[in-house]
């Protein structure tokens, strides 16, 4: 339980610092509407999705997952504020899974650091836990499917031509479909990827 208790909330203020690193950036490049909107702060009460944030968390623990994650509510931005806003918003896109990796290495430095000096087991748990769940967001968010960050990028990746703008509208209007599906069968895709850079961060060569 209390290890429960304790994923809980890093996942809860890891998502709400990728929610409010992608406020920021819009703030940065000419967009208010994120601070307008009151939800460029750490309060966790202000950035909670009922379903992302508690029901599926919770869901996931006790159905014993191997992985524990969701999402908070997504900061608004408005493209049009923007000087570019294809550029502009996968600016504003990247920013969440980069504040999730900055985490990761933030904490696999500190993890690296209590091991060398015979740290107790439980406290270079607690770290490791904080480096899995935050790579997990930033690597999951990267998925190409809307809402997710990744397909804020794919328009500024993908060349605009008339097949690309009609598979770009197909995930828009079937995002939600598609991220289920996902999540119950296209996991295992990301999953080496997730472990891989998990192993890399705790255990890269001195």
């Amino acid at each position: 339980m209390e290890i429960f208790v304790f994923q809980i909330i890093v996942l809860l203020f890891s998502v709400v610092i990728h929610e409010v690193s992608h406020g920021y950036v819009a703030e940065h490049l000419g967009d208010p509407t994120a601070r307008l909107a009151g939800r460029l702060t750490l309060n966790p009460l202000k950035h909670l999705d009922p379903f992302g944030s508690v029901i599926l968390p919770v869901i996931l623990a006790v159905t014993h997952s191997p992985f524990i994650f969701g999402w908070a509510k997504p900061v608004p931005y408005n493209p049009n504020n923007l000087r570019d806003p294809v550029g502009g918003g996968a600016k504003i896109a990247a920013a969440g899974p980069i504040s999730n990796f900055i985490i990761a290495i933030i904490f696999a430095i500190a993890f690296r650091i209590a091991a060398s000096a015979s740290s107790p087991e439980l406290l270079l748990q607690r770290f490791a836990d904080i480096v899995s769940i935050n790579i997990l967001l930033a690597v999951f968010n990267l998925v190409p499917i809307p809402p997710l960050d990744g397909s804020k990028l794919l328009p500024a990746i993908l060349p605009r031509t008339e097949t690309n703008a009609r598979i770009l509208n197909f995930l828009e209007q079937n995002g939600f479909i598609l991220i289920l599906i996902f999540l119950f069968f296209g996991f295992d895709l990301i999953r080496p990827v997730i472990e891989a850079l998990f192993n890399f961060f705790l255990f890269f060569p001195s």
